[in-house]
């Protein structure tokens, strides 16, 4: 693995420098959008929704949409006076007890290893949070935004667990909950079938079955030789024709501001078949000249 944040972890007058480790991987099977018969990619262009026109990443802005669908339009200047820190610091604010914290709230999961001169601090809070069973509550700044998180230890490891604001947490808004009249029998047999089903929790009993019946189907299809090798795309004509096109419609353009009339492509295939000849007799005439002048 590789680190992809280096700080301290900050309580009281000690610091225990640490390097930050993604402790999760998303395994979900993802598929891409293909043409179905040659195998090609799907290309997707930035188009705008007001005049159609493709757009260029160096003219697309953040753009915040309001409850009542006005659109307010950020640019980096407004971005930029923001509050936002580049801190390397992990700054416990309190130890609160392990069940205090709604496992909801968590979001996503980092290790945390001690570099070697924080190795024995390190080793202090882990046993101080065994001990106490307690996390820490603490503050860091990951891409340059402030998190809540907490430090719990799993597996002697320390684990920085980001969690959402209070206020990301919906309210469950129905009643269909609210059943007070079941009876004592069924309310008895609800509790037989837990204790039927009673047991500990081990994660190696469950498997993803469904991406494993994916990756096999995929894999008999490449051992039967069902594979498509499609071709590189062609950037630069497909550039060319957009690029013509564009020239055309100006032109186009420009004609019908001098009120000229715009000719369709019919004619203007019709006029270069008729151009063709002539010009195949004037190339004619030219060899003979040439011919004659030897």
């Amino acid at each position: 693995m590789r680190a992809i944040w280096k700080g301290a972890v900050s309580f009281g007058l000690v610091s225990v420098p640490v390097k930050l480790y993604s402790a999760t991987e998303n395994k979900d099977i993802s598929f891409r959008q293909v043409h179905a018969k040659d195998g090609g990619r799907i290309k997707y262009q930035r188009i705008c929704s007001i005049d159609g026109e493709e757009v260029e990443y160096a003219d697309i802005a953040k753009g915040y949409e309001t409850e009542d669908g006005e659109m307010v339009i950020l640019d980096d200047s407004d971005l930029s006076n923001l509050p936002a820190t580049s801190s390397r610091e992990i700054s416990v604010e309190k130890f609160v007890p392990s069940d205090q914290i709604d496992p909801m709230l968590f979001e996503k999961s980092y290790y945390l290893e001690p570099e070697k001169t924080g190795a024995k601090p390190y080793a202090l809070l882990r046993q101080a949070l065994l001990d106490a069973d307690r996390m820490a509550l603490v503050t860091v700044s990951l891409r340059n935004r402030m998190s809540l998180a907490v430090l719990r230890v799993r597996e002697d490891v320390i684990v920085l667990q980001t969690m959402m604001w209070p206020d990301e947490i919906r309210k469950p808004d129905f009643g269909s909950v609210d059943i007070d009249d079941a009876k004592p029998a069924e309310a008895k047999m609800a509790t037989m079938l837990v204790e039927t089903l009673a047991g500990d929790f081990d994660p190696s009993e469950f498997e993803d079955d469904y991406r494993e019946a994916v990756e096999a189907l995929v894999q008999s299809k490449i051992d039967g030789g069902e594979v498509k090798s499609a071709p590189a795309a062609k950037k630069s004509s497909g550039e060319v024709v957009d690029l013509l096109a564009a020239l055309q419609r100006s032109v186009d353009a420009a004609k019908t501001a001098r009120g000229e009339s715009v000719e369709t492509p019919k004619k203007t295939a019709k006029k270069a078949a008729k151009k063709a000849p002539a010009a195949k007799k004037a190339t004619k005439a030219a060899k003979k000249t040439a011919k004659k002048a030897s």
